[in-house]
């Protein structure tokens, strides 16, 4: 008597692979289980895992699947064309990403440097934006984000969130500069204020404020350099 091949509703439902990536996480299935989930269906003789379980036979597992074509696949029983082209284009897509070099990273050694990185941007805004620059422990700015836009104000720019993009980005430290719009980039006592509270609350987190800087016409001040840090 010959086995019956279990269907996917057959199979109890925190053990599917999408329900299983869902609760468990990608990195936890299978191959068979992350190839079911792209074929998505099977047939009414055959489950989709059962399915996925045959291509990875036929083409001895990921090594040879990764060169797969259209043609090779939709020659497997159960892989029409739909089928076949989820799968290339999963496979390249991973192929893009595991040869993707970013693009060399702007470093911030200096006040000038940060400054030189966003003057051209923010020297002439008719409002203030108050940005920040993350940093790795090379000093490699790895993001840029405007954090706020409109008048410096402490109960407005708070710690929070510049600080939470700063962890979520895994920064070793930040930058942050703002415009005066009048090109005249003299610190108010505010912009004082603001500073000494993101050094106190990064301080606290293990994530230096390297330096603030306030972006002029063509002129800029560090907060650092006048001792406010």
């Amino acid at each position: 008597m010959t086995d019956v091949p279990m269907l996917m509703k057959q199979v109890p439902e925190e053990e599917r692979p999408r329900e299983r990536l869902v609760h468990l996480g990608a990195k936890h299935l299978t191959n068979q289980e992350l190839l079911a989930i792209l074929i998505s269906s099977g047939s009414k003789q055959e489950s989709v895992l059962s399915l996925s379980q045959r291509v990875l036979i036929h083409f001895e597992g990921l090594s040879l699947l990764k060169d797969a074509t259209i043609e090779e696949l939709t020659a497997i029983k159960g892989i029409g064309a739909a089928k076949a082209v989820t799968i290339l284009a999963a496979l390249e897509v991973g192929k893009r990403i595991h040869s993707h070099k970013p693009h060399e990273r702007y470093i911030i050694k200096s006040p000038e440097d940060g400054a030189d990185y966003v003057m051209e941007e923010m020297r002439d805004l008719k409002q203030e934006h108050f940005i920040a620059m993350f940093l790795n422990t090379k000093n490699q700015v790895i993001h840029r984000q405007t954090i706020f836009i409109g008048s410096l104000n402490a109960s407005i720019v708070h710690p929070r969130e510049v600080f939470k993009e700063a962890v979520k980005r895994s920064a070793a430290s930040v930058i942050c500069a703002h415009n005066h719009p009048s090109g005249d980039p003299t610190p108010s006592q505010e912009d004082i204020h603001v500073t000494r509270r993101l050094t106190e609350c990064g301080k606290m987190l293990g994530i230096e404020l390297l330096d603030h800087l306030v972006i002029g016409d063509r002129n800029f001040v560090s907060l650092k350099e006048k001792g406010y840090l």
